[in-house]
C-alpha cells in the first residue's frame, strides 16, 4: 500500500480485509461443523434403524436361514421412506433387499465384508457415476459366534447435499454483502474519527502562516481530544516564546542603541573640529564607559541564553551561607559609601546549602547592589539569614524608591526597569534580576519581592538546606 494513501482509505481497506478473512474462516468452520453434524445425525439414524431391523429379523429366523421373501410386508419397521435395506449372506452374496431401493446393484465391499466377519459394523459413503452419494451401514447379524447374515441399511445423501448447497449459497451471498456494508460503515466511522485530525491540520497550516492565535476547539476527552489539548498547549507556549523573543529583541536593540548613539554622537562631535587633548580624552573615556556597558549587556545576554539551553554548569559544593552573607555585607559597605547608604546585618543563623558558591555570591551581591543603588541617601540596607521550614531564607530589606504592584510582577523580566529606577540610577542593563532568578531556580530555590512604592523593597531568597540541617523553624 502506497505511503501517500490517506489514513481513511488505509483504515477502511485494513478493516474490510480483516473482516473478509474473519468471514472466510467463520464460513469455512460453519460449513465443516454443519457437514459433520449432518453426517453424525444420518449415522445415528442408520444405526438405530439397523438395530431395530436386526432385532425383528432375529425373532423370525429358523436357524441361520430367513423364511420370508418380502421383508417390508412382514417387518413394517423396515419400510422406511428415506432408507433402504439389503441382506447379504456370510459370503457377501445378496439375499434380499427392500423394494424402495433405487440402485439395484450395490455390492458389498471387501472392507465391509471383512469388518462384519470380525463382528464390527462399518459406515461407508459411495457414489455411482453421477448419481447422488449414498451413506451405508453394514451391520453383522450373528447366531451365537457365527455370522449368519449381513444387514445393510442405506440412505441417500441428497437432502444433506441440498442443505449444504443452500448454506454455501447463503454464505457466498451474505459474506461479501456483510463485508461491503462493513467497509461502508468503516469508511463513514473513519471519516468521523479523523475529522478532528483534519481540523488540527488546517489549524496547523494557519499557524504555519504566522497566525499563532489559532486554537483547536476540544469537546471530547478521548485520544483526539487529548491530542488537541496538547497541541493547544504547545502553540500557547510557542506563542509566548515568540512574543518573549520579539520583546527580548526589541529590548536588546533599545538597550544597545542608547550606548551606540552616545558613542557615535560624542565621536562625531570630537572629530568635527580640532580640539584639545583633554576634550579628546573625555570623549574617549565616555566612549569606553559606553563600550563597557554594551559588553556587560552582551555578556549577560550570553549567560542567559546559555542558561536557557542548559549549557551553564552549576556546581554542587558545600556552601556556608552565613559566612557568605557576612562577606557580602562588608563589600556592600564599600558600595554604599558614595551614596552614604549603610548595610547592616540582622539575624544571621549558621546555615549550609549545596550549591555553586560563585553563583550564589553573584546572586546575593546583585540583589544587595540593587538595594544600595535604589536606596535614598542616608538610608540603610539590612541583610538577614534564618531557617524556615527546611529552607534557608535570606532577606535584603532597603528603604528606597520601592515599586508598584504591577512593577513587582515584571521586575524579574529581562531588560525591565521601572521608570522610577531609570530616573534614580542611569546605569543598569535590566538583566541583573533575571540572572538572579535563574541562579535561584538553578539551586532549586526561589526569589520573591514585596515592596511599597516610595518606601522600599524586601527581596527574599529561599534555598533548600542540607538534609541533616533541615529543621522546621
Amino acid at each position: 500500500m502506497r505511503a501517500n494513501t490517506s489514513i481513511r482509505v488505509r483504515l477502511t481497506i485494513w478493516y474490510g480485509g480483516g473482516l473478509a478473512l474473519i468471514m472466510f474462516l467463520f464460513a469455512s468452520a460453519l460449513y465443516v461443523v454443519m457437514s459433520r453434524a449432518l453426517q453424525d445425525q444420518i449415522d445415528r439414524s442408520l444405526e438405530e434403524a439397523a438395530v431395530a431391523a436386526s432385532r425383528s429379523l432375529e425373532e423370525h429366523r429358523f436357524g441361520p436361514f430367513l423364511l420370508l421373501d418380502d421383508l417390508t410386508q412382514a417387518f413394517p419397521e423396515l419400510a422406511l421412506i428415506d432408507k433402504f435395506f439389503q441382506i447379504f449372506g456370510p459370503q457377501g452374496q445378496i439375499t434380499l433387499q427392500s423394494a424402495n431401493i433405487k440402485t439395484r446393484n450395490i455390492p458389498l465391499s471387501q472392507t465391509a465384508l471383512q469388518s462384519t466377519l470380525q463382528g464390527r459394523a462399518i459406515f461407508e459413503t459411495v457414489r455411482f457415476h453421477d448419481e447422488i452419494p449414498i451413506r451405508l451401514l453394514s451391520y453383522p447379524i450373528r447366531h451365537g459366534e457365527t455370522l449368519v447374515n449381513i444387514l445393510r441399511v442405506g440412505t441417500s445423501l441428497q437432502p444433506e447435499e441440498e442443505m449444504l448447497a443452500r448454506l454455501v449459497f447463503v454464505l457466498l451471498i451474505g459474506s461479501p454483502l456483510a463485508v461491503i456494508v462493513s467497509m461502508l460503515g468503516g469508511w463513514f466511522l473513519a471519516g468521523r474519527a479523523l475529522r478532528p485530525v483534519d481540523t488540527i491540520t488546517l489549524t496547523a497550516q494557519r499557524i504555519a502562516g504566522g497566525d499563532l492565535t489559532q486554537r483547536i476547539e476540544t469537546t471530547s476527552k478521548d485520544e483526539i481530544g487529548r491530542l488537541a489539548s496538547t497541541f493547544n498547549d504547545m502553540i500557547a507556549r510557542l506563542e509566548a516564546s515568540i512574543r518573549q523573543i520579539r520583546q527580548f529583541s526589541a529590548d536588546a536593540s533599545h538597550e544597545l542603541r542608547t550606548p551606540l548613539t552616545i558613542t557615535k554622537g560624542e565621536t562625531e562631535l570630537a572629530l568635527r573640529k580640532p580640539r584639545s587633548p583633554e576634550v579628546y580624552r573625555e570623549a574617549l573615556e565616555s566612549n569606553l564607559e559606553e563600550i563597557d556597558r554594551m559588553s556587560r549587556i552582551v555578556e549577560e545576554l550570553l549567560l542567559l541564553s546559555r542558561a536557557d539551553l542548559g549549557e551553564v554548569h552549576v556546581a554542587s559544593d558545600l556552601v556556608q551561607l552565613d559566612t557568605l552573607v557576612q562577606e557580602i555585607q562588608l563589600q556592600a559597605m564599600v558600595l554604599g559609601k558614595e551614596r552614604h547608604v549603610e548595610t547592616t546585618l540582622g539575624k544571621v543563623e549558621p546555615l549550609q546549602v549545596l550549591g555553586d558558591e560563585w553563583r550564589l555570591r553573584e546572586l546575593i551581591l546583585n540583589v544587595v547592589d540593587n538595594a544600595v543603588k535604589y536606596s535614598w541617601p542616608q538610608g540603610t540596607v539590612q541583610l538577614g539569614l534564618t531557617q524556615h521550614h527546611g529552607m534557608a531564607r535570606m532577606t535584603i530589606q532597603d528603604h528606597g524608591i520601592g515599586m508598584t504592584p504591577d512593577e513587582q510582577r515584571l521586575v524579574f523580566d529581562r531588560f525591565y526597569r521601572t521608570d522610577a529606577a531609570r530616573a534614580h540610577a542611569q546605569k543598569g542593563t535590566g538583566l541583573g534580576l533575571s540572572i538572579c532568578k535563574w541562579i535561584a531556580e538553578a539551586h532549586h530555590g526561589t526569589i520573591e519581592v514585596t515592596s511599597t512604592f516610595g518606601q522600599g523593597s524586601c527581596f527574599t531568597i529561599s534555598l533548600p538546606l542540607l538534609p541533616a540541617a533541615s529543621v522546621r523553624g
